[in-house]
């Protein structure tokens, strides 16, 4: 039986967490090894690559950057093409656009020898889009060999419209979805593209007015939906968390309490009486795997509201990126275990809040 090995390619916002969650859980998982490419060999990163490495993953680099990562300290396993024949699963953590150009330059070329690749949201028409728990009934083993795991904020936007909309109720009882995607500048990790004061977004979809509203009803399209959804995008000084304002207009009259009770059993979905990003991220940093919480949504309670018993209001904040973590991690034991997967992955269940 050839080995379960799991690939990771990129260290950054998604790539580090990914990897040492992988890592922490590998054996739960099903995962016989975990390795990781680095790109570029710089003293800076350094102390993180060595935790990885601490903690099981193996190192992969281009073949022209190993000298540069022994003069460091470092010494490689494997390189960049090794490493991805090797792999079961490649999960592409890159930034937007190389995703893109690692397939054609180098995942079409290993579909023999790899069960499926995975690139998260930027990587629009890498594959077929996925958000755990929303279309895992839209994935074909043996047919989907590329995914798409779409935006953290998406994976919010998507959760608030299945619980709150579709559930038990189907597509037709939302007659629209309106969004505001306030975004935090960028995460406490990076030093770049942090901006002195709001900044709103341009309307560049004319359907949809944002790519969050766009991939949202493109990942309930794979369901055979079709849904009226819209959204608006600002950028917020701040590096803690994106927010998210809903509006959903549904056919079915409905009450303040069924809300909360469909946002409650939603185990994905975590309630909280805070009101601040500061707040609920101070939560996850104190209470999450390694600062990550991993539901899909946070809903601010005291927000919430029913008018006319026909429209939803609220605010939600996005789990940084914990929500695409538990999605790759989900496809990546799609792949290896298609018909067992579901149970694998609830050893992850300790690491989710009903309440933050």
């Amino acid at each position: 039986m050839a080995r379960k090995i799991v690939h990771v390619v990129g260290t950054g916002t998604i790539g580090e967490p990914l990897i040492g969650l992988l890592s922490d859980y590998r054996e739960k998982l099903g995962i016989d090894e975990v390795t990781f490419h680095k790109l570029t060999p710089l003293t800076s990163d350094r102390s993180k690559v060595r935790d990885l490495i601490r903690r099981g993953a193996r190192l992969v680099v281009n073949k022209d950057a190993v000298d540069g990562f022994k003069s460091i300290g470092l010494d490689p396993d494997f390189d960049t093409e090794e490493a991805i024949q090797r792999a079961a699963v490649v999960i592409d953590c890159t930034p937007k656009g190389i995703g893109h150009k690692n397939k054609a330059e180098y995942y079409d070329r290993f579909t023999d020898s790899t069960l499926g690749f995975v690139a998260q949201g930027s990587e629009y028409g890498f594959g077929k889009m996925y958000a755990r728990g929303i279309n895992d009934e839209a994935l074909v083993v043996g047919e989907d060999r590329f995914i798409q795991v779409v935006s953290c904020n998406t994976h919010n936007m998507a959760s608030i419209v299945q619980t709150l909309a579709l559930d038990e109720l189907g597509p037709d009882n939302l007659i629209e979805g309106r969004f505001v995607v306030m975004r935090r500048a960028n995460d406490i990790s990076q030093d770049t593209s942090f901006v002195p004061s709001p900044q709103v977004g341009k309307h560049t979809d004319d359907t949809y007015g944002t790519h969050h509203s766009r991939d949202c009803a493109g990942l309930f399209n794979t369901l055979g939906h079709d849904l009226n959804l819209y959204s608006s995008a600002l950028k917020l000084n701040s590096q803690y968390m994106h927010i998210l304002h809903f509006n959903l207009h549904v056919k079915e009259p409905t009450t303040l309490q069924k809300v909360i009770d469909r946002l409650d059993a939603n185990d994905r979905i975590s309630l909280t009486e805070k009101s601040t990003a500061n707040s609920v991220f101070s939560f996850g940093r104190d209470h999450g795997h390694y600062g990550r919480i991993l539901n899909q949504s946070v809903v601010a309670v005291p927000t919430l509201q029913v008018r006319n018993e026909h429209e939803i209001i609220g605010y939600s904040f996005t789990s940084q990126d914990g929500n695409s973590l538990l999605s790759s991690i989900a496809i990546a034991d799609w792949f290896l275990y298609p018909h067992s997967f579901e149970e694998k992955i609830q050893c992850l269940k300790e690491l989710f809040f009903n309440e933050v």
